[in-house]
């Protein structure tokens, strides 16, 4: 960056959200008002987001996605890789990253934190290879993720969730998995594993009532009951993340997991299938820092 010249923020847009494009707008302009010089993508693909970004990299001020947990999740794999900061303007359907950061939703409110400028170092997990803020899960969650689509986000917003959630409520079945932490391995029958680094996921639950983003642990939860009914009655622990007080629901606090499962289960991380089991889960402390 030249002497004298406007800070440059490289900005990507998920071009299939159409609230992720509204909110765009005024964000940009307020990051345009505060001196910015706003270098924007408007991603078609999940392919073309790490090279746009890794080529304009070079004297840039940060990384900023605009969209939901899936989008966030992508840019700051570039954001990574190119040791730049990230900074988020909330335009999804769950946000959950925005609420464990403490972000404000509204897009100039939003962009006013990252024209600030104030920073933190935040953990990511990884789960065979691939970076995460909030969650990556087997069970449950994956058969969710898949039935999820875009039509469902656009008319119901986050009571999408529940509403597919409701759809196959009662056709899931437990799966057997290993489950490694600390030198201590256990087998268990599970509907759901999931493995949180930050606090929030799902459109609000909570992964545990201790957990932060910056606490350099994974916290997993195991759910062992029989009956997928029981789900109903933990709704009000799972949102402030007491669900572990329930005797059928095992919890485990680590720097790193291994999970194996009889046949290959896919994971989902952060609302995205990315892989299959068998799984290594760690944690990477203070890798990435944030506007926030």
């Amino acid at each position: 960056m030249e002497s004298g010249s406007a800070p440059r923020l490289l900005v990507v847009v998920n071009a299939h959200s159409r609230e992720g494009a509204a909110r765009a707008e005024p964000a940009l302009a307020e990051l345009r008002a505060a001196g910015f010089d706003c270098l924007v993508l408007r991603a078609q693909t999940h392919e073309e987001v790490g090279d746009w970004i890794a080529r304009h990299a070079a004297g840039a001020a940060g990384v900023v996605a605009v969209g939901g947990d899936g989008t966030a999740n992508l840019v700051a794999q570039g954001a990574m890789a190119s040791k730049l900061p990230f900074g988020l303007i909330p335009a999804g359907t769950a946000n959950d990253l925005a609420r464990t950061l403490g972000l404000p939703t509204e897009p100039v409110a939003a962009a006013r934190v990252i024209a600030a400028g104030r920073r933190r170092a935040i953990d990511l997990g990884e789960v065979n290879g691939r970076f995460f803020f909030n969650v990556a899960s087997l069970g449950l969650s994956v058969q969710l993720a898949r039935r999820l689509d875009r039509d469902t986000k656009r008319r119901f917003g986050r009571f999408g969730y529940w509403i597919v959630c409701a759809r196959v409520f009662f056709g899931v079945r437990r799966f057997r998995a290993l489950i490694a932490a600390d030198g201590t391995v256990v087998r268990v029958k599970s509907l759901q594993i999931a493995v949180g680094n930050g606090r929030f996921y799902g459109g609000g639950l909570a992964v545990e009532s201790s957990a932060q983003i910056d606490d350099g642990c994974l916290d997993l939860y195991s759910l062992e009951f029989a009956h997928p009914w029981k789900l109903v009655a933990m709704a009000r622990d799972f949102l402030v993340g007491r669900h572990g007080l329930w005797r059928e629901v095992r919890v485990l606090r680590a720097e790193k997991f291994e999970i194996r499962t009889r046949a290959p289960r896919a994971i989902n991380a952060d609302g995205e299938i990315v892989g299959r089991t068998p799984a290594t889960f760690v944690v990477h402390r203070g890798a990435l820092e944030v506007f926030a």
